[in-house]
């Protein structure tokens, strides 16, 4: 079952949890779909109304905040052989291109790159961990994770939320606008059908049952 299907079959409680869970394991090194499981929450909001939004993007804030703060604990510890064992592991997450784009990144833009890191699926992953591990002062490290968290969980709740709802009206205008314009159709087609009909008979008389009368001189002959 896919992550999106699995959250919209359980409980409004349970949501709320699997998103902080979802995104903070994320933040912490695991690469799990963090972005679809905070978006598929903040459809649900929009559509359904069976989640608030503002819970949604306060449990994603938290999560992943805490969930990088940890990975930036185990970075700190496990340094650069972490990543090298978890490439030899999962090439497909942690390989050596991966590791390197990061590290250049953290090297060019510093804390930055936690902030924008946020946005990044790669460096979502990465920032936590990889931050530790080049020994960034902690204290950048949480600003720039703090504000990252919430421009990320907060900003992308609220515009798909806000997009959900104006998808949804327009629908729902659109079915109304569809009903009348298709009702006008039909209408209008057999206006132009009757009238095209009429016309037929009046050019073509016998068509339609009547009959010609003959010249007399044919009659008496």
């Amino acid at each position: 079952m896919h992550i999106d299907v699995w959250i919209e079959s359980v409980p409004p409680t349970v949501v709320y949890l699997l998103v902080g869970l979802i995104i903070g394991v994320e933040s912490l090194g695991i690469p799990l779909p963090g972005e679809i499981a905070l978006v598929t929450a903040a459809v649900m909001a929009a559509t359904t109304g069976s989640v608030n939004p503002w819970t949604v993007a306060l449990c994603a804030i938290v999560g992943a905040i805490v969930g990088d703060s940890i990975g930036y604990s185990i970075g700190r510890k496990g340094g650069k052989p972490l990543f090298e064992k978890l490439g030899r592991k999962f090439p497909k997450h942690f390989g050596p291109d991966h590791l390197d784009s990061a590290e250049r990144s953290f090297q060019k833009w510093g804390m930055w790159a936690v902030f924008f890191g946020r946005f990044i699926a790669l460096l979502r992953i990465f920032a936590g961990p990889l931050a530790g591990a080049l020994r960034m002062p902690y204290w950048k490290f949480l600003i720039a994770n703090v504000l990252g968290g919430v421009c990320w969980a907060g900003g992308t709740t609220l515009l798909v939320y806000q997009v959900g709802k104006v998808a949804e009206q327009w629908l729902k205008s659109f079915s109304w606008i569809g009903l009348i314009v298709a009702a006008l159709g039909g209408a209008l087609s057999a206006w132009i059908m009757k009238r095209r009909a009429a016309k037929h008979r009046a050019e073509h008389p016998e068509a339609a049952g009547g009959r010609t009368e003959e010249p007399v001189a044919a009659r008496e002959g």
